[in-house]
C-alpha cells in the first residue's frame, strides 16, 4: 500500500444468498458489492455517491468488517482486516469508527450522554472514574456541547445534538479513520452546515481520513477530495471532486450532475431524465447502466462489462465510450 493511504480496498465483493421453497433453501445470491477498488490517501476524504441500494453503506461497513465480505482485501494502516480474526480486529476497532445516519437509533436511550461517551474511554482505553468523567467532558465540549448536557439522556437532544454525541464517542478512541454514513441526512439544512463545519475542523485538528458515504452531490462536493460514483454495487467513476464536476464522462454520473438545481436563472443547464428500468447485476453480461443510458450505445454495452480504466490523469471511467489505459485497481 502507498506510504500516504490509510486505507486500500482492492476488488471488495459483498453477496448475500437469496433462499427460497419450503426448505428456505439457498437458491440464488444477490451481488450487493462486486469488484470494488479504491484507496483513502491520509488525511484526505473520500466520497462514495449513488442511489438507494447501490451498496454505499454495505462498502462501509465491510470496512469495518461489520459485515464480512465475500472477496477482495482491504488494507489499513498495512494491516490486512480480511485476515483478521475477532479478538485481533478488537485491537484495532479504536483506529476506525463509523458515525451513522441515524443518530437517535445510535444511542443507548438508557444512558446518559456522560455514560456513551465514558463507555467508549472504559472499553478502549481502560479509563475509570474521576478520570474517565473528565476526558467525557472535554470530549462533549469539544463538539460543542456543554456541561449541563453530562448527565441527560439521548431523547432531551436535538437531532443535531445528537450526531455531535455521537462524534464525541467516535473520536473518544482517538481513531484515524471515520467512516460518515450519511451524517447529515436526517437533519435541517442549517444543522447540517454546523456538523458538516465541525467535521471538517476535527479533520484539520486530529489529521483524520474520512470516507463520506452520501447521495447529496452539493454535500459531497463540499466535503471531498475525491469522489467514487456508485451504481448496482460497482465503481463507475472515480476522479478529484472538481473533476467529478467540470468534466464527468461516465453518463451516470452526468445524469446525476444534471439535475442538481442551478441557483443562477440566467444559467440554464439540460437536464438528463434516465429512462428504463434498473436491470438486477447479476443477470447482467454487460454494462449494468446499459438499459438506461442516454449515451450512443454499442453492441458491446450489452455483452461486455466495461472495467474502471484510467482516461486522463487520475480519472477512472467504467465506460465503453471512453476506453482507458491503467485498470483503477492495478
Amino acid at each position: 500500500m502507498p506510504d500516504d493511504a490509510i486505507l486500500e480496498v482492492r476488488g471488495l465483493k459483498v453477496s448475500f444468498p437469496i433462499r427460497g421453497g419450503l426448505l428456505n433453501r439457498k437458491i440464488g445470491e444477490f451481488k450487493a458489492v462486486d469488484d470494488v477498488s479504491f484507496r483513502i490517501p491520509r488525511g484526505k476524504t473520500f466520497g462514495l455517491v449513488g442511489e438507494s441500494g447501490s451498496g454505499k453503506t454495505t462498502i462501509g461497513k465491510s470496512v469495518l468488517r461489520l459485515i464480512q465480505p465475500s472477496a477482495g482485501s482491504i488494507e489499513f494502516n498495512g494491516i490486512q482486516l480480511t485476515d483478521l480474526n475477532a479478538r485481533q480486529l478488537r485491537k484495532i476497532r479504536s483506529q476506525m469508527q463509523m458515525i451513522y445516519q441515524a443518530p437517535a437509533a445510535s444511542l443507548n436511550r438508557r444512558m446518559t450522554i456522560g455514560q456513551i461517551v465514558g463507555e467508549a474511554l472504559w472499553l478502549h482505553k481502560g479509563l475509570r472514574g474521576e478520570a474517565r468523567q473528565k476526558r467525557a467532558a472535554e470530549l462533549l465540549r469539544e463538539v460543542g456541547l456543554q456541561n449541563e448536557h453530562f448527565y441527560r439522556y439521548p431523547h432531551e437532544f436535538s437531532g443535531g445534538q445528537q450526531q455531535r454525541v455521537g462524534i464525541a464517542r467516535a473520536l473518544a478512541v482517538q481513531p484515524e479513520l471515520l467512516i460518515l454514513d450519511e451524517p447529515t441526512s436526517a437533519l435541517d439544512v442549517s444543522v447540517q452546515a454546523q456538523i458538516l463545519n465541525l467535521l471538517q475542523r476535527l479533520q484539520d485538528e486530529y489529521a483524520l481520513s474520512y470516507m463520506f458515504i452520501s447521495h447529496d452531490l452539493g454535500l459531497v462536493r463540499y466535503m471531498c477530495d475525491e469522489i467514487g460514483l456508485l451504481y448496482l454495487g460497482k465503481l463507475v467513476e472515480v476522479a478529484g471532486s472538481d473533476t467529478i464536476f467540470e468534466r464527468p464522462k461516465h453518463p451516470y454520473t452526468q445524469a446525476l450532475i444534471s439535475a442538481i438545481p442551478e441557483p443562477d436563472p440566467d444559467l440554464q443547464r439540460e437536464e438528463i431524465i434516465l429512462k428504463g428500468e434498473i436491470s438486477e447485476l447479476s443477470d447482467l453480461p454487460g454494462c449494468p447502466f446499459a438499459s438506461r443510458c442516454h449515451a450512443e450505445k454499442m453492441s458491446k454495452c450489452e455483452t461486455h462489462l466495461p472495467p474502471l480504466l484510467l482516461t486522463d490523469e487520475n480519472h477512472h471511467v467504467a465506460c465503453h465510450l471512453h476506453p482507458g489505459t491503467v485498470s483503477h485497481a492495478s
